[in-house]
């Protein structure tokens, strides 16, 4: 229920949900908790009616200070059952589950932009991320999903939130092969568009000259950009071995429940609250019941349609995992 006219930025529900730099200020949108559960990201399309107010950014922080949640990341790479995930860790008194804040995709756009750097860019990222981790309720902890166009700042959020902890969420690729080629047109677009994000921040290194992406089929170049998210995890294993843990969503889907426990362990919340969440039961877009074996029909579906085409592309792509020295199963399992 909206409260009247009473704008509080401590109150989590009123989210900061876009930044606008030329001003220094932040837009925020009243989000009550309910609403979270309506969409599976917090973009304009769920949330751009709800009522807004705008604070520059230093009144923004001096009401955000002294009342930050611990806060853990789920980073993922796309279709790997990580808004079911991060919505099933969303239970009032424990935690609250935030699905890809356009806050963090702002920053993201002003480092690509090259309008901040160095430590201006830490400042800013630092801020975003204190706003977010205001707590909904007194213990209750904080878990966002960013997008992952946010690649490229996995490690200095980590670096920047040392009791932070992260889940490195990712389909294998055959089964993100499939996804995309299911998916039809509209995801090879956003594949190359991933792409192109991951060349722009320097996160590409296999070889290839910038020319040879044109002469790629629309799967290889959604492989070349998994190989590179991939990279990326393997590197945040090296760099926090002891604040990381890695999940495939072949083991999530295969037994939601216990992996949402275990998730739930690894980031310090009452592991037997939540096996049980609603969550695992419906499709995190549509919000209709969805099982594993929905999943799977979907699976077999699209290799049943594209099959020839994923095993070629799934065969390069282990070449060059292995020349680059890849590991297409990342170390340190969510799941022992």
């Amino acid at each position: 229920m909206y409260p009247g006219n009473t704008f509080d930025p401590a109150d989590a529900s009123w989210l900061a949900h876009r930044y606008e730099p030329v001003r220094d200020q932040l837009l925020y949108r009243y989000v009550p908790r309910e609403l979270h559960q309506n969409g599976p990201f917090l973009t304009d399309e769920l949330i751009g009616k709800q009522p807004e107010h705008v604070l520059d950014r230093e009144t923004a922080l001096a009401a955000a200070r002294g009342h930050a949640a611990p806060l853990h990341f789920i980073f993922h790479s796309a279709f790997c059952a990580s808004t079911m995930l991060v919505r099933a860790l969303d239970l009032p008194g424990a935690a609250m589950g935030l699905s890809e804040p356009v806050l963090l995709n702002d920053v993201t756009g002003i480092r690509r932009r090259g309008e901040r750097t160095g430590p201006d860019l830490a400042r800013l990222l630092d801020h975003a991320m204190a706003l977010l981790a205001r707590p909904w309720s007194p213990g209750e902890s904080v878990i966002v999903k960013p997008s992952n166009i946010l690649c490229g700042l996995q490690r200095p959020m980590l670096a920047l939130r040392p009791d932070s902890r992260a889940i490195l969420l990712h389909a294998p690729l055959r089964t993100f092969l499939a996804s995309v080629a299911r998916k039809g047109l509209w995801c090879r677009l956003w594949a190359r568009e991933l792409l192109e994000g991951l060349l722009h921040d320097g996160l590409v290194e296999l070889g290839f000259q910038p020319a040879d992406y044109f002469r790629q089929s629309d799967l290889q170049v959604a492989a070349v950009g998994w190989l590179a998210q991939q990279r990326q995890f393997a590197l945040l294993t090296q760099h926090f071995p002891d604040r990381v843990r890695s999940l495939d969503s072949e083991a999530l889907m295969a037994d939601p429940a216990r992996v949402t426990s275990a998730a739930a362990a690894w980031f310090g919340l009452p592991a037997e609250r939540f096996s049980n969440h609603a969550a695992l039961t419906r499709h995190s877009k549509s919000g209709q019941p969805f099982s594993t074996g929905d999943r799977a029909e979907e699976q077999a579906a699209a290799i049943a349609a594209h099959g020839d085409e994923i095993d070629k592309v799934h065969a390069w792509a282990v070449v060059l995992a292995e020349r680059s020295g890849i590991p297409m199963a990342l170390p340190y399992p969510l799941l022992r």
